[in-house]
């Protein structure tokens, strides 16, 4: 099977890339890092998360590919929803904005079936993102709720000197300090 792998940050995605890059995800014979975030905001933040997601890539010789940036096209995509909590409609509306991207531009290249790391944040639900995942991958394109190795994503961020953000990347996620 032909992965892509969506991911938000390096952080996030550090021990999915590994267990990929190891071979310790069964079936999975080739894989790529999608990066396609167009909620991220503002864009320097989307660059410097960009920037690292390929970094860590680029160490461990994993292909990589980063889609285009439309924040106005995910600002229309959560319109009507800017009001909303984080986990709540507006966050599902987002997921499967990003999953209907990733999933077309499996289709296009070759991929088989789609997973994410967008659900390891303690901002997020796993079960949510693995609903609007669902949803959006489908007819030849499967996704697949894979459940990452929390402990060696830990391991690899405590070890790294990754940049991190301290809200999960949309305007309306921005938190207060």
């Amino acid at each position: 099977m032909k992965l892509v792998l969506v991911s938000c940050c390096a952080p996030c995605s550090a021990g999915a890339i590994k267990q990929l890059a190891d071979g310790a995800i069964p079936d999975v014979d080739a894989f790529v890092v999608l990066f396609f975030n167009p909620n991220i905001f503002p864009e320097t933040e989307y660059q410097k998360r960009m920037a690292e997601q390929i970094r860590y890539c680029d160490a461990l010789g994993v292909r990589h590919v980063e889609l285009e940036y439309d924040h106005a096209a995910w600002r229309n995509a959560v319109r009507g929803m800017e009001d909303a909590p984080e986990r709540g409609p507006r966050c599902g509306a987002c997921f499967q904005f990003r999953f209907a991207r990733a999933a077309a531009w499996a289709r296009e290249n070759g991929y088989d079936a789609v997973a994410s790391v967008l659900g390891v944040s303690r901002h997020k639900d796993q079960a949510q993102v693995d609903r609007a995942g669902m949803a959006a991958c489908t007819g030849d394109i499967c996704y697949m709720p894979i459940k990452w190795d929390e402990a060696l994503r830990q391991k690899i961020g405590r070890a790294s000197d990754f940049y991190r953000q301290n809200y999960c990347g949309c305007e309306f996620s921005i938190r207060k300090v």
